[in-house]
């Protein structure tokens, strides 16, 4: 309730400043409104003009760019057709990640994406760096920079460069090329650094304890008729002390349903023992074991951090996409790079607020990477569309052919529209 009371508050305080500035007309030179966005911007872009000496470099930078674009834009193509046929022979139910608002990539909107501030801090970042990759790229070319300034509704949602428009029409080939690819190519690098910077920064966690934590209890099994609280650590079972997960396998494998164990646990530095009557394992284990069933799941620091690093391969990449929509109980650890969850716990750390900064990174490495992947779609107004406009202008001028290159794009630009509004619209209509 009160970052409700919170929200309206900004809301409000927005409007007030907000209408107060528009009927006034104040600063009209720097604030302008897009309906209830304001603009501020500047004409103080001297900034960009640093990155000229270096021109050599960021040529060079967005030529490799260009490249990665296109074959991220092949790939993305290529997935959306995949994913639409798949859609078609699964049919799911449009709930879940299907409803049209999990499509779009807006904390707080996005059921799996939450608004917090790393969040709202990559989000900002990914579109800074985003926009400036233009620019930067605009006077490596010699385009004039005529302003910059960032978008503000209640709280800032991007930022905006203006070339010069006169000079990025006369502009041809690969100097437009790499303008336009320079934003994904920006987003595409930061991802991937953070990406890499997530998985050193767990490098330096600790596993808190050796000994077995109770991660997870079964409903309605013998640990949680008995009350074994979630996150104990089991310090001994019938009395045995347990220093690995092993040692009570050793004891349990000696049992079978029905009978009564002792199980001693730790929390909050208080140890208390439950007497527990076994049951037999669940029937979806398939060839479970005959021996007795306490019913709880068990976390293992140690193993989590040796999976982290397994990270770093097309596989991992994938699950560490996929993070925020993992429910399966395999990808279910490596939530903690990215929300607050009770497994920061289970782990002794290098510094104060290590936590925000790994979920900073992973928010930063997976909104650059995904913004970065989408704007490469070969489609107009989308940078990848751009790219692809002036490959074709540039293919068919040698041919004489110029004249039929923006009823290519717009094909083009039109399948891709109606490719993505299908895997909206999909889940409803073969449900209805």
């Amino acid at each position: 309730m009160d970052w409700i009371l919170f929200f309206i508050f900004l809301v409000g305080a927005y409007a007030v400043i907000a209408y107060y500035i528009h009927a006034r007309k104040l600063w009209e030179d720097h604030i302008i409104f897009y309906g209830p966005i304001m603009a501020i911007k500047t004409k103080r872009v001297q900034f960009f003009d640093l990155f000229v000496s270096w021109r050599t470099f960021f040529r060079i930078y967005g030529t490799i760019g260009v490249i990665a674009v296109i074959l991220v834009s092949v790939f993305i193509t290529a997935m959306l057709f995949i994913s639409v046929r798949y859609t078609l022979i699964i049919k799911p139910e449009p709930t879940g990640i299907y409803e049209p608002q999990n499509i779009l990539l807006l904390p707080g909107i996005n059921q799996y994406v939450p608004s917090t501030l790393a969040v709202w801090l990559a989000f900002i970042i990914t579109i800074a760096v985003h926009e400036f990759g233009h620019a930067i790229l605009c006077r490596v070319e010699n385009i004039k920079v005529r302003g910059m300034g960032i978008l503000i509704a209640v709280i800032p949602i991007g930022f905006f460069v203006e070339p010069d428009e006169e000079e990025l029409d006369k502009m041809k080939g690969m100097p437009k090329v790499r303008m336009f690819g320079a934003g994904i190519t920006n987003n595409l690098v930061l991802g991937f650094t953070c990406f890499v910077l997530v998985i050193l920064m767990f490098g330096m966690v600790v596993p808190s304890t050796t000994q077995p934590i109770i991660h997870g209890i079964y409903s309605g099994y013998p640990a949680e008729l008995a009350g074994v609280p979630q996150g104990s650590v089991v310090t001994a079972v019938n009395g045995i002390p347990v220093t690995t997960r092993g040692d009570i396998s050793a004891v349990l494998n000696t049992t079978k349903p029905g009978d009564t164990v002792t199980l001693a646990v730790k929390k909050e530095d208080t140890v208390k023992e439950y007497t527990l009557t076994l049951a037999a394992w669940p029937t979806e284990y398939g060839n479970a074991p005959t021996s007795g069933f306490m019913g709880v799941e068990y976390y293992d620091g140690a193993a989590v951090k040796s999976a982290m690093g397994t990270l770093i391969s097309p596989i991992g990449f994938f699950q560490f996409i996929v993070i925020p929509f993992a429910s399966d109980p395999g990808s279910q650890f490596l939530r903690i790079l990215a929300f607050d969850t009770p497994d920061t716990g289970y782990y002794q750390v290098p510094f104060w607020g290590f936590w925000d900064i790994v979920h900073l990174f992973f928010w930063c490495a997976w909104i650059n990477i995904n913004v970065g992947i989408f704007n490469a779609i070969p489609m107009i107004p989308l940078d990848g569309g751009y790219i692809f406009k002036e490959g074709v202008d540039r293919l068919l001028d040698r041919r004489g052919l110029i004249k039929y290159s923006t009823y290519v794009v717009s094909a083009v630009s039109y399948v891709m529209i109606v490719v993505l509004m299908s895997l909206i619209m999909l889940p409803y209509l073969l449900h209805m």
